[in-house]
């Protein structure tokens, strides 16, 4: 039901003229654009798009082609992080593919940016943001925050922390997800904030205390079972569960101005500068996107005046660490520090 909703109001006005205002003009009043003040889209583009989300982002997509009839999208779909090798890989050889790559991950961006292959996009666009994810060469799309899922029948929320550093040394039983890359993007933001003496220290003693599971359901679902008191997990995972379950015992605590509650996100960029894919990039954080992803898939709106999923405080009752998230690209010492730990 709330897809078909969704395809409807995102598709089903028609196709526009002339915009009202500039997009500059929206740009200095604040907000979110919604669909009925950008222009219709014609011509072809291929996106590249990281797989996520259960099927949401193609939802989008969907409906940016019903609403369009004159555009056409080639999608290649894949491992965000592969699919940003292949991005390098294919301009090392002289070759461009891709015109818009949609990460889930924005070390991925991080990456193609890197290697300067990212065109810079218009101030007003990234204007549109809120403060602290304003980039001049990519847009964040949806913002995920680290957090510690607790079982609320085990601890009570004075017994957790508020520096994740502090965690291995509490009598908790805590589950984690070393493999799993939304976890390897939070040590690596532990990396660059703590240094790797101080992580190396803090996962050696995570391998004593913490609880292997394959992905961050397995660990929020482990939470409400009672199997662990705590874990690490992206804030959806949880939200989800609970959509589904709402007697679920699961609470969310958060750590402070540390990796622990780090905010990550999805992230579009462009490799060419013309203006379909700009234009393209724009519907992404229009109001009625922004407000589907944060009501269906649970992500924070990036994007000022869209309310944020239920269930999460507003970001700036949070204290997360300020990063330029590109940095998070920096993955494989990350990856060989976790190895030479034995959590890998």
């Amino acid at each position: 039901m709330q897809r078909r909703l969704f395809l409807q109001a995102l598709a089903g006005a028609g196709l526009l003229g002339s915009l009202p205002l500039s997009f500059s003009a929206f740009a200095r009043e604040g907000g979110a654009l919604s669909v009925e003040q950008l222009p219709a889209l014609e011509g072809e583009l291929t996106l590249y798009l990281g797989r996520g989300e259960g099927g949401l982002y193609e939802n989008v997509l969907q409906a940016i082609e019903k609403r369009n009839p004159k555009f056409k999208l080639n999608i290649r779909r894949g491992v965000t992080a592969a699919l940003a090798n292949t991005i390098v890989a294919e301009a090392k050889a002289g070759v461009r593919r891709a015109d818009v790559f949609w990460a889930v991950d924005s070390g991925a961006i991080g990456l193609v940016d890197g290697a300067g292959l990212a065109k810079p996009l218009p101030a007003d666009l990234t204007g549109q943001l809120n403060e602290g994810f304003r980039y001049a060469n990519w847009a964040p799309v949806t913002g995920r925050i680290r957090t510690l899922p607790y079982n609320l029948d085990s601890i009570a929320p004075e017994q957790i922390p508020d520096d994740v550093m502090a965690l291995p040394d509490s009598d908790l039983k805590i589950g984690w997800a070393p493999a799993y890359a939304s976890f390897q993007s939070f040590i690596t933001a532990m990396r660059l904030l703590e240094g790797e003496k101080a992580t190396a220290a803090w996962l050696k003693a995570m391998k004593k205390r913490g609880k292997a599971y394959a992905g961050e359901l397995g660990v929020v679902m482990a939470v409400e079972r009672g199997e662990v008191d705590l874990g690490f997990a992206n804030h959806y995972y949880t939200l989800r569960l609970k959509a589904g379950k709402p007697d679920a015992r699961v609470g969310l605590a958060f750590s402070r101005n540390d990796a622990g509650c780090l905010v990550n996100a999805s992230g579009i960029l462009a490799l060419n500068d013309s203006e379909l894919a700009i234009n393209f990039i724009r519907y992404l954080l229009t109001r009625e996107v922004q407000s589907y992803l944060a009501s269906e898939a649970y992500e924070i709106p990036l994007v000022a005046g869209v309310a944020p999923p239920q269930g999460l405080p507003a970001l700036d009752t949070i204290s997360p660490p300020k990063m330029d998230l590109t940095r998070l690209a920096d993955l494989r010492p990350t990856l060989d520090l976790m190895r030479s730990v034995g959590v890998l």
